[in-house]
C-alpha cells in the first residue's frame, strides 16, 4: 500500500472516532473480550470507518450519522475474528471460496494456509493460484509457501518442485506470509544445504518460518532442529512436547482437526505447568468437509478447549490475538482495538461458544449461522482440472505382484504396510508368503490386500505393488484415491485385480478422487478435478459424497474409524514405519527403498 493510502486512511478513522465524520457500521452495548489486556468490559461500543475499526469506548453516539448502520449487540460478547494458525485447504476437499463459505459463518475471519498439496502436484503456478484466490475472499487468508516439495527427494517423486529460488521469488509475492511446514526435519537437523536456503529466503524476506516435527526424540536432533529456524510447530502430541517447544522459543500450535486431537494432552503445559498461555496456538491442520458442515472449525476448537477448564478469555487469545502476532500481522488483526480490521464476532454465551454475527473487514458477513454475502465467482484454467495423467487404460495385469526375477520362489518374505486404526504410523509387517505361477496373490484369512501407486504426474506407466494389512476387506474390493500425500499420485487398494484397474480408470475418466468398487460397482465415489484434490462444490454436498465413500469402505468390510485418511496417508514416506511411492516400497524409518518381496537366504 502506498504512503498516501495509509496516511488517508488514518486520517479517516481520526475523523470518524472524534465525531467529524460519521462511522459506516456502529456496534453498541457489547461486552469487549479485550484479548490485549485479559479483561472482559461491559456496556462498550465499537465505530467502524470503511473496513477497520475507528473507536471502543462505552459511548459511540458521536460517530453515529444518518447513513450508519448499527447493531445492537444487547449484552453479547465482541470476540476478535478467529484465526487458524496453520491449515491445509485441500484436506477439506474443496476450493479456497468453498471452505470460506462453509468457516465464515462460523466465525473464523482469518486462515494462515500451507498449500503444500497442490504444491505437490503443480509447483509454485499451484501456489499462485491459491494465492488469487484467497485474495478475493471477503476474509483474510494469508498463504506460506511449501518448503518440501518433494518431502523426501530420492525417495518419490512428486508432480513438481519447489526449491530456494521458488520461495524467495514467492516471498515478494502478495498474500504469502511465510515458509509452510518444514517437515523434512532430519534434513534441517543435517544441515541440508536445499532446507537451509530455503529458510533463508524466508528469514531474509523478515516472514516465518513455519515447524513440523514429527518425532518423539527431545535430544540433540530436537535441539538441532530448533536452532535451524523454524519458529512453531504443530506436530507434537504430549504435555512434554508443549514444554519443550514453548521453552527453546517456538510456538506451540495445538492442533484439532478431524483426524489429529492434540489439544489435551498439550494444554496440561498450561493448565498443570503453569507456562505462559500467550505462546500457545490454536489450530486444524486438516479439517474434512463432513467436520466442517457437521461439528464446525475453528469455534469449535474454542469449544473443546474450553470444555477442558481452560478459561474462555486465555482460549480466545490462543485463537486471535496469539497468532496474529505470531505471524507479525497484530497492526492488522486479532483484536478488537482502533486501526485493525473491523473482525468482529457477537458471541451469545462464551462457555458454549456460538457466533451469532460475523463482521469482517467493516461488513456483517454472516447471521446466525448463514453467509449473507455474494462469494467470488472462480474460473478454474484446464491445467488445474485436468492433472490425472496415465499413459493408457489400466489392466489387471498392472496390479500383480511378481516375485523377484532369480528368486526359486521358496522362503519368501513380504513387507507389508500395516495400517493401525486411527493413527498416522503404519507398522513394518514381515510375513512368510508363497508364489503361485510366479506372484504373490491376496490372501482374505490373513486380512493381506495388494497395495498399488499409480504415477499419473506424468504418464510414466509405472506401478508399484505390495501387500497391505489392515483395511479388512472382502473379496472382490477396490478403493483408489488421488488424495495420496505428499506426491498424490494414484493409490489403489483392494482384494482383487480386475477392480483394482477398475477403480483407477473411474479415477482417471473423473479426473480424480475417490471411488470404491464392489464386484464391479461403483458404491461410493467423491470427484476432486482441481489437482486431484478438490471439488469446486459447496462443502455439503462434497460431505455427502466423501460420506458414500466411507459407506463404500463399510460395505467392503472395513471398520476402520477414518479408512480414507488412512488411506490416503500410506504414499506418505515421511512419517515411519513403511509407505509406498511411485519408485517402490520405502522403509520411513531407515530412509531407504526396499522390495516388496525378498527371498530368504537359509
Amino acid at each position: 500500500m502506498h504512503v498516501d493510502d495509509i496516511r488517508e486512511r488514518t486520517q479517516k478513522l481520526v475523523n470518524v472516532s472524534m465525531g467529524r465524520t460519521p462511522a459506516d457500521l456502529v456496534i453498541t452495548g457489547g461486552q469487549w473480550v479485550n484479548v490485549q489486556s485479559g479483561e472482559i468490559l461491559p456496556g462498550i461500543d465499537v465505530a467502524v470507518a470503511g473496513k477497520r475499526i475507528a473507536f471502543v469506548g462505552e459511548d459511540a453516539s458521536h460517530a453515529v450519522g444518518d447513513e450508519t448502520e448499527v447493531i445492537r449487540a444487547e449484552g453479547q460478547y465482541l470476540v476478535p475474528g478467529l484465526l487458524d494458525a496453520h491449515m491445509h485447504i485441500e484436506s477439506g476437499m474443496v476450493t479456497i471460496t468453498e471452505f470460506v463459505r462453509a468457516v465464515a459463518p462460523q466465525g473464523t475471519t482469518g486462515m494462515f494456509v500451507d498449500p503444500h498439496e497442490i504444491a505437490n502436484v503443480f509447483g509454485l503456478k499451484g501456489v499462485r493460484l491459491m494465492a488469487e484466490e484467497a485474495e478475493k475472499q471477503p476474509i483474510h487468508v494469508w498463504v506460506q509457501v511449501p518448503s518440501c516439495v518433494p518431502s523426501a527427494p530420492g525417495l518419490e517423486t512428486p508432480g513438481a518442485r519447489i526449491g530456494p529460488e521458488d520461495v524467495k521469488e514467492a516471498m515478494a509475492w502478495e498474500r504469502i506470509i511465510g515458509l509452510g511446514e518444514m517437515m523434512n526435519f532430519p534434513g534441517v537437523f543435517q544441515n541440508d544445504r536445499k532446507m537451509h536456503a530455503e529458510m533463508a529466503a524466508t528469514r531474509h524476506a523478515g516472514k516465518v518460518i513455519g515447524g513440523h516435527y514429527a518425532s518423539p526424540d527431545l535430544g540433540l536432533p530436537f535441539h538441532g532442529y530448533a536452532a535451524g529456524g523454524p519458529e512453531d510447530d504443530h506436530e507434537g502430541t504430549r504435555k512434554v512436547d508443549a514444554l519443550k517447544r514453548v521453552r527453546q522459543g517456538m510456538k506451540a500450535m495445538l492442533r484439532y482437526g478431524s483426524g489429529w486431537l492434540d489439544v489435551a494432552a498439550q494444554i496440561k503445559a498450561v493448565t498443570e505447568e503453569g507456562l505462559d498461555s500467550r505462546h500457545f496456538l490454536l489450530c486444524t491442520d486438516d479439517t474434512h468437509s463432513e467436520t466442517l458442515v457437521t461439528e464446525g472449525h475453528m469455534d469449535r476448537v474454542v469449544r473443546h478447549t474450553i470444555d477442558l477448564g481452560v478459561d474462555p478469555l486465555t482460549v480466545i487469545q490462543m485463537a486471535t490475538l496469539n497468532t496474529a502476532e505470531h505471524f507479525g500481522v497484530a497492526k492488522d488483526m486479532g483484536q478488537i482495538a482502533p486501526g485493525r480490521f473491523a473482525d468482529i464476532l457477537l458471541v451469545p454465551d462464551l462457555d458454549d461458544f456460538h457466533v451469532q454475527t460475523v463482521v469482517a473487514k467493516g461488513h456483517v458477513i454472516a447471521e446466525s449461522g448463514s453467509l449473507v454475502v455474494d462469494l467470488p465467482e472462480v474460473e478454474y484454467p484446464r491445467w488445474a482440472t485436468h492433472s490425472v495423467n496415465v499413459k493408457r487404460s489400466l489392466q489387471a495385469e498392472d496390479f500383480r505382484l511378481r516375485v523377484p526375477e532369480g528368486t526359486a520362489g521358496d522362503n519368501l518374505v513380504a513387507h507389508v504396510i500395516g495400517v493401525m486404526e486411527g493413527q498416522a504410523p503404519t507398522k513394518h509387517v514381515q510375513v512368510s508368503v508363497q508364489a503361485e505361477d510366479g506372484e504373490i496373490k491376496v490372501d482374505l484369512e490373513r486380512d493381506l490386500a495388494k497395495i498399488a501407486l499409480v504415477e499419473r504426474h506424468n504418464a510414466t506407466g509405472d506401478v508399484q505393488v505390495a501387500l497391505v494389512q489392515g483395511f479388512e476387506l472382502e473379496a472382490g474390493c477396490a478403493v483408489a484415491s488421488t488424495v495420496a500425500h505428499d506426491s498424490h499420485h494414484m493409490i489403489v487398494v483392494g482384494t482383487d485385480e480386475a477392480q483394482m484397474a477398475r477403480a483407477a480408470n473411474e479415477l482417471v475418466e473423473m479426473q480424480g478422487g475417490q471411488v470404491v468398487i464392489k464386484e464391479d460397482a461403483v458404491i461410493g465415489k467423491v470427484p476432486l478435478p482441481i489437482a486431484g484434490l478438490m471439488s469446486d462444490k459447496r462443502a455439503e454436498r462434497v460431505a455427502k459424497e466423501a460420506a458414500s465413500v466411507l459407506e463404500g469402505f463399510r460395505q467392503c468390510g472395513c471398520t476402520i474409524k477414518n479408512p480414507n485418511m488412512q488411506l490416503s496417508l500410506l504414499a506418505l514416506v515421511v512419517i515411519p514405519a513403511l509407505r509406498i511411492s511411485d519408485l517402490g516400497l520405502v522403509d520411513a524409518e531407515k530412509f531407504e527403498l526396499i522390495p516388496a518381496i525378498e527371498e530368504v537366504k537359509l
